[in-house]
């Protein structure tokens, strides 16, 4: 098992997986909010492409948060597993969606800063992620740029479980993940250090590379 020092070398680890699309034109980078910006801002700096970032909010079981029956994306593009979601009455599916929905909102605002929406028409997009656990966010965020018309889609990940690699190679053009763990555990696990990303650090990562 290697471990990062940060965010930052992970990205730089990478990177050096990706670099078949440097002088790829319409390359695009996005960074998953919020952990994925500080990976990403180093793989696009390295590509030469522009960085952004992709707002996903998971749409939680009201009783277990944590266990997804779908997603929310920019746009108003929506991602539901019929089968988790269909244990649920309407009105609980609108409550967790209006709260949802009004966070992803709330970060887009703060996060775009009066920038365009985005728009990744015929577009190479590069999903980024400081790691896959379950995969859960990374599958949605596949669905939402698809929908936002991107032309391929390349998840690249420093680390991830075997289980969630396999899933998202059955849905993106492409998975890079540097490690795969036979005994995955979590992500943090894998980095010396893993703050917590606060939205200054996403904000600043993307007014550098602007």
């Amino acid at each position: 098992m290697t471990t990062y020092r940060d965010r930052a070398e992970a990205g730089q680890v990478l990177a050096d997986r990706l670099t078949a699309l440097i002088g790829e034109p319409d390359v695009v980078v996005l960074g998953l909010v919020r952990g994925g910006v500080p990976v990403a801002r180093v793989v696009a700096e390295r590509l030469g492409a522009p960085l952004d970032v992709l707002v996903v909010r998971k749409l939680g079981m009201p009783w277990a948060r944590e266990v997804a029956f779908g997603a929310l994306g920019p746009g108003g593009v929506q991602v539901l597993n019929e089968a988790v979601a269909s244990r649920l009455s309407s009105d609980d599916i609108d409550e967790v969606n209006h709260r949802e929905q009004a966070e992803l909102e709330r970060r887009e605002q703060l996060y775009r800063g009066g920038r365009p929406p985005l728009d990744l028409t015929g577009r190479i997009v590069v999903i980024v992620d400081d790691g896959l656990a379950t995969g859960a966010t990374a599958r949605a965020a596949v669905e939402v740029v698809r929908r936002l018309g991107a032309r391929r889609v390349v998840v690249a990940v420093p680390v991830g479980a075997q289980e969630a690699y396999e899933l998202l190679a059955a849905e993106a053009d492409q998975v890079v993940c540097a490690q795969r763990p036979q005994d995955f555990g979590a992500v943090s696990v894998y980095y010396d250090d893993f703050h917590e990303v606060a939205d200054d650090e996403v904000i600043e990562a993307l007014t550098a590379t602007a």
